[in-house]
């Protein structure tokens, strides 16, 4: 059993995003995933993935938005871990934290592609379990400065600007979105939103914009015009059939499937060169994948007991 602060304290990202570049570039066996609605509560998730002759897990999650008005957590996850060639189970880990780690692990990957190399403030929209590492995962790839937080709720931005203050970052609240979003050279944006909070209208050239907390149709954080603005880059190819952010502009013709410039599999393959020219506008649409999770639930368990395997 390995608890939320023991993966907390394993997987720093400066060695979990080596890890998920290495994941995208092998690759692994991933089955599509499951949704189940749970009424009008929340979602279930159910995510297997494996590697021949190494690893096995299933993630399962449930997300339920509403918990927040009540003090708790939206996500609640348990991950199993196997033996692929035997089907041993070998550990269970904390879901959620393995989650929100992967997660803003996995856009912070994507921006070391996409984001300028003198990107230095970040914008952080949401102040929830992902939104609150994301100015640590920026950190890792990109010299970040300054640092904004923006939430809903101006309480939820206040307490997280504090934290990372006493973290040693240079973090403030922003009261407007708007202008924060056109001061910023990364905007990260991590919320369950079901209507558009990002306008393309606020942009400025250069910036690079992960749209990550979408995952199903009637969930959006960006208008069309914001979708439109950019080269759009996606994790996977299930991000234009599950999240909003896709499937209402590609609804309603803003959006059409030709322009996805690549994937992060694609990127971290070196098959796409990933950002053109420091004015470009760039956007990275995730929805997550099992492969993630497989990869670092095995630098967990690899960095609890002392092996490796594939």
């Amino acid at each position: 059993m390995i608890p939320a602060a023991e993966i907390a304290e394993r997987l720093p990202f400066d060695r979990l995003i080596p890890a998920l570049r290495s994941a995208f570039v092998t690759g692994a066996e991933v089955p599509t995933r499951h949704h189940h609605d749970i009424g009008a509560a929340g979602t279930l998730l159910l995510m297997p993935c494996w590697v021949d002759g190494g690893f096995l897990g299933v993630k399962v999650a449930g997300v339920f938005p509403g918990n927040r008005d009540h003090g708790q957590p939206s996500l609640h996850s348990t991950y199993l871990l196997c033996d692929a060639s035997t089907g041993e189970q070998l550990a269970v880990l904390d879901g959620a934290e393995l989650t929100r780690r992967r997660t803003i692990a996995t856009a912070a990957l994507a921006a070391d592609y996409l984001a300028r190399p003198d990107a230095h403030t970040l914008l952080v929209v949401g102040s929830g379990a992902v939104a609150s590492l994301a100015a640590h995962a920026y950190s890792a790839i990109r010299p970040v400065k300054d640092v904004l937080v923006w939430n809903i709720r101006p309480a939820g931005a206040e307490t997280l600007a504090a934290t990372l203050r006493g973290e040693g970052l240079d973090a403030r609240v922003a009261t407007d979105l708007g202008t924060a979003a056109a001061e910023a050279d990364i905007i990260s944006c991590a919320t369950l939103a079901t209507a558009p909070l990002l306008r393309g209208a606020w942009l400025r050239p250069g910036v690079h914009v992960d749209l990550i907390g979408s995952f199903r149709p009637d969930m959006r954080e960006a208008d069309d015009e914001l979708i439109r603005a950019g080269s759009l880059f996606i994790d996977t190819p299930d991000a234009i059939e599950e999240s909003g952010d896709l499937t209402q502009p590609l609804h309603d013709g803003a959006l059409s499937p030709d322009d996805v410039r690549a994937t992060l599999t694609e990127l971290c393959r070196g098959q796409h060169a990933g950002r053109r020219d420091a004015a470009e506008i760039t956007l990275f649409k995730s929805v997550g994948t099992a492969l993630t999770d497989l990869a670092a639930a095995t630098v967990v368990y690899g960095s609890v007991t002392g092996t490796s395997r594939g």
